[in-house]
């Protein structure tokens, strides 16, 4: 998330100070039903949600991201295609179709919330 203040963020690869939040929304209703202690924007996702407290928050519910958190088995994430170049099988494919779907919902909710000049201040 970009922001103004630069006592936590920090630049990124185009010069925009930033600093990262966990978000969890609730899919069905596109509700914030946890959020993190913000970070440095320049920080991993796998170290953001382990040091933010989100993961606490959030015990017991299933949670879906990105394929940014790889080595999380707490996080259902789309399959990655094999090192070897092949293709996925149908079922995988079908997941991830299903994944995005979701992951889509979300991306939207979270692209409304970074438009708020409060979170940018």
């Amino acid at each position: 998330m970009p922001t103004r203040d630069h006592r936590l963020a920090t630049p990124s690869k185009n010069y925009r100070y930033s600093a990262k939040v966990q978000v969890a929304i609730d899919v069905d209703t596109r509700l914030v039903i946890a959020t993190g202690d913000a970070h440095p924007g320049n920080r991993n996702d796998c170290t953001v949600r382990r040091d933010s407290g989100i993961e606490q928050e959030l015990a017991g519910r299933p949670v879906m991201a990105d394929g940014g958190y790889q080595g999380n088995p707490e996080v259902i994430m789309p399959y990655r295609k094999p090192r070897d170049g092949s293709d996925l099988p149908d079922w995988k494919e079908d997941l991830n179709a299903g994944h995005s779907k979701i992951r889509a919902r979300v991306e939207h909710a979270l692209a409304r919330m970074k438009c708020w000049k409060i979170l940018r201040d």
